[in-house]
């Protein structure tokens, strides 16, 4: 039986908790930049590509510390891939 492999979610939370601080920080420093009257087409573009690398950011991490918990042990492919390959040959 295939041992699952979790993060802990308080240290995840711990460890992203700065980062989401500065994200929240610069969309108020975009909204506050953009002029009267152009709020929204003013920050619109700075804060979706804020959050794109935040989201980013949070994904890799997550998954990153759910490989480290596997202590090197993670297969993308999983144990049938390899199974699979080794019947078949290498590519």
């Amino acid at each position: 039986m295939d041992r699952q492999f979790q993060l802990h979610v308080d240290e995840y939370v711990r460890r992203m908790h700065g980062e989401c601080e500065q994200v929240m920080r610069r969309v108020a420093d975009a909204v506050n930049r953009a002029p009267n009257g152009s709020w929204i087409n003013g920050s619109e573009v700075e804060v979706r590509e804020v959050m794109a690398e935040f989201r980013r950011k949070a994904y890799e991490t997550a998954l990153q510390m759910r490989v480290d918990a596997g202590e090197g042990d993670f297969s993308p492919g999983g144990s049938s891939d390899r199974q699979a390959q080794a019947e078949q040959g290498e590519r």
